[in-house]
């Protein structure tokens, strides 16, 4: 998750919180641990026989 989201950050997406200098992969990390990042993950789990 938190790769996804420093991807996104270095694609230009916005930071969720102030971040002077930090590379897109600290921000992602900050806003792991501070609960910000707005991604979901869901899985299909599938019954097995």
């Amino acid at each position: 998750m938190v790769g996804a989201r420093a991807l996104q950050i270095s694609m230009g997406a916005p930071p969720l919180m102030a971040t002077a200098g930090a590379s897109a992969i600290d921000i992602a990390i900050r806003e792991y641990e501070a609960g910000l990042i707005p991604m979901t993950i869901s899985r299909i789990m599938y019954a097995r026989h």
